[in-house]
């Protein structure tokens, strides 16, 4: 007889559905009661949306208060990524807004495919974006779910494009820079100083940020506001640039290099070549210096390139910087604008890496703390200090110039093709001058290259590595960075035999160059040129601590910070009277004394003088050798303004005098007026013809007191026409009559 099992297999059924009912009642039990607040709050924190404030950003002035950076609150667009992370929503919804926004939908796909926009906080799809525009969208929020106005800030500069090189300019955070911006706390999409000012003291502008807390419902409309901090501005930063002198400085560099390459005073010809004069058509005799280059076709003009240059107006008590002019220059607003890729190209145009011409086209580079210079016989003053100092000559000790110096070393040596004899600048007669005897104070003067090659083979002679000449020179800062508050400054280059290695390692010198310190590399650099390479800031700082009595000062651009939110002046102006003091750098910040002996010093001030003033020397005793800046000073109110200066001829590329660069380092002998001058104009020509006038007109024009008051003042700038942008415009002088009207005939190299 057969068992019926069904009875027992609905038992155990039975069981199991009373077993599994019971856990599942235990489950709610548990999560109603014991999880039940743990639960609430983890709803609670799901309908939550947390927004970060950005601070306002402090703002920069100049010495008198303008305001040279500022901000303007703006709208900008956002959309919360959970309601577009489906492609569908995400077209319809950037096809509705590209309409009212008037941005292109492929535009706003590519920020959402950016990775530098946070993936964790709503995108920004336009900025500064009308408050009309703002209130339509959010009317309408069936319409655009997630879109949000929010409030931001917009860097604004109002006095550009002057001084774009100091102040900088803003831009997103680069792939490059994330990781340090990101351990600091910045969001991956916020915008930061890349240049200048602007992003040395971006710790001090930025600010901290806040963060405001959201309720939302489940379509993530804000229901209600839970917590807010506010953020905390950044601290205002003032600079010790004096916007009326930087205005004329810019001005003065712009207008002179213009000069220059229209100038008809220019290139090395055939020595005393015979050639028709193109006015009489007779034979006439064309020396080095003059006019007319002689082609294969006939006579053929050639200016000079000019197309760059430097100026740096230092006060050689304290280090302040008050003025440093670079050209050619930039509109630091273009940054603010969304230059597109084409546009970016059309107005910092890439050259070829073949084009010989290519750092002469460098607009993003500020030349005055990032050139890479030889000096010429600006260098000088200080070869011959480092001489008297350790010893290897006497301020007295004479030297006869005969227009060459022959090394001392071994024929057989020089018959292999090593150079053992080097001249002098030539003179009027296509010839290396002559100078006969001088000393310390007129081989300044006249600027004798064979006077100072004769000390680079001593200083070389002295010590058995060489370095001794170096290591001198490094006292006044060179072959190191200055210090100075803003990015990217060049450290310069004092030669060594592990400079030498490196660089014939780098492939920027040849691989048959010797990697050992020679004697002809102490004599190249005795007359600033060869192997050395230094800032148009270095060698003003140098002369500043010649004329400040040994202070090598670390100079400085920043003045002054205050607590954020000082009040407007009148447009343009900040009141500082009424802001709050953080921090002030007034006081000099010395880096090194050295040893200013007055009987080593003396003598360089005097020659310095002479080539303002004159006299030249004598040789033979019927020629008068004119001092390299006596022509360009003559009337000059010596009492009034007593300068002290240095012309300079840097050698360019073959020694082609077209490539010659225009340099002047100077300064003021007045204690109430205690300013250094330098100014570099590349492949400008002879220091007395370029770099000379200029640093004449500052001093005349800016730097006195009846010149400083007689500056037309700053006015504020037009707006930007964000629909057509071009280069930056021309800044010319208003009236150049400060400048010598360039004559043709024979001048000194020097």
């Amino acid at each position: 007889m057969a068992v019926d099992k069904r009875a027992a297999r609905l038992g155990a059924l039975a069981l199991v559905s009373v077993v599994l009912l019971g856990a599942v009642g235990a489950r709610l039990w548990f999560l109603q009661t014991v999880k039940r607040d743990a639960l609430q709050e983890q709803v609670r924190i799901s309908a939550r949306r947390e927004q970060v404030l950005i601070p306002e950003r402090g703002r920069i002035y100049d010495v008198a208060g303008r305001i040279l950076a500022d901000n303007r609150r703006v709208l900008t667009v956002t959309i919360d990524r959970a309601v577009i992370r489906r492609k569908d929503n995400r077209t319809a919804l950037f096809t509705r807004l590209s309409g009212i926004l008037n941005v292109p939908v492929d535009t706003m796909e590519a920020r959402w495919k950016d990775g530098r926009y946070s993936n964790f906080l709503p995108l920004p799809v336009a900025e500064d974006v009308p408050e009309d525009v703002v209130v339509q969208i959010q009317s309408r929020s069936e319409d655009f779910p997630g879109v949000r106005g929010e409030e931001d800030w917009e860097r604004v500069y109002p006095y550009a494009p002057l001084a774009s090189h100091v102040i900088g300019y803003m831009g997103l955070i680069l792939k490059e820079q994330a990781e340090e911006y990101l351990d600091k706390g910045y969001l991956n999409n916020e915008i930061i100083g890349q240049f200048g000012v602007e992003k040395s003291m971006e710790d001090v502008l930025h600010g901290k940020w806040g963060k405001v807390v959201y309720e939302v419902d489940s379509a993530n409309r804000v229901v209600r506001e839970v917590s807010r901090v506010e953020p905390v501005p950044g601290k205002d930063v003032q600079l010790t640039i004096d916007m009326k002198i930087q205005q004329y400085a810019e001005r003065v560099l712009e207008t002179e290099l213009r000069n220059s390459r229209q100038t008809d005073d220019i290139k090395l010809m055939a020595k005393n070549t015979k050639i028709k004069d193109p006015e009489t058509g007779e034979l006439v005799w064309k020396y080095a210096g003059e006019r007319w280059y002689l082609d294969a076709d006939g006579v053929q003009y050639l200016p000079y390139p000019a197309p760059a240059g430097s100026l740096v107006i230092e006060n050689y008590r304290t280090g302040q910087i008050v003025a440093m002019a670079s050209y050619p220059t930039f509109d630091n607003r273009w940054f603010n604008v969304g230059l597109t890729g084409e546009k970016f190209k059309q107005l910092f145009p890439v050259p070829a890496k073949d084009d010989p011409n290519k750092a002469d086209k460098s607009i993003l580079v500020n030349r005055a703390i990032q050139g890479q210079y030889n000096l010429g016989s600006t260098f000088k003053p200080f070869v011959a200090y480092a001489a008297m100092d350790v010893g290897v000559i006497e301020a007295t000790d004479i030297f006869e110039d005969r227009g060459s110096f022959k090394l001392n070393i071994d024929k057989s040596v020089c018959d292999t093709g090593v150079r053992c004899e080097y001249f002098n600048a030539l003179g009027p007669f296509g010839k290396p001058s002559q100078y006969g005897d001088v000393d310390v104070e007129s081989a300044l003067a006249v600027s004798s290259d064979s006077f100072f090659y004769h000390i680079g083979e001593l200083m070389h002679e002295k010590t058995a590595d060489h370095n001794l000449l170096g290591d001198e020179l490094r006292k006044f800062g060179f072959g190191a960075d200055t210090g100075i508050d803003l990015p990217f400054e060049f450290d310069g280059r004092i030669p060594t035999a592990a400079l030498k290695k490196d660089l014939i390692a780098r492939g920027v010198l040849l691989k048959g160059e010797s990697p050992n310190l020679l004697l002809g590399d102490n004599v190249q650099l005795s007359i600033g040129q060869g192997l050395l390479a230094a800032s148009p800031l270095q060698l003003a700082n140098a002369y500043s601590t010649l004329a400040n009595g040994g202070f090598l000062n670390r100079p400085h651009i920043i003045l002054a910070i205050y607590q954020g939110g000082v009040p407007d002046g009148y447009p343009g102006y900040a009141d500082l009277t009424r802001g709050t003091l953080i921090t002030s750098y007034d006081k000099p910040e010395i880096i090194h004394q050295i040893d200013a002996n007055p009987e080593h010093v003396l003598p360089i001030i005097k020659g310095l003088t002479r080539v303002v003033t004159g006299p030249g020397t004598y040789f033979p005793e019927t020629y008068e050798h004119q001092t390299t800046g006596q022509s360009l000073f003559r009337g000059w109110d010596w009492d009034a303004i007593p300068i002290v200066g240095k012309t300079g001829t840097a050698q360019g590329f073959q020694s082609k005098p077209w490539f010659d660069s225009s340099v002047w380092g100077s300064f003021n002998t007045d204690p109430a007026s205690p300013y250094t001058v330098v100014a570099y104009l590349e492949k400008a020509g002879y220091g007395s013809k370029a770099a000379a006038p200029v640093a004449k007109c500052v001093f005349r024009e800016a730097l006195s007191p009846t010149g400083y008051a007689a500056l037309p003042d700053v006015q504020l700038s037009d707006p930007l026409d964000t629909a057509s942008i071009l280069p930056a415009p021309s800044n010319l002088l208003p009236d150049d009559s400060c400048l010598p009207k360039v004559s043709t005939g024979v001048t000194i190299r020097d």
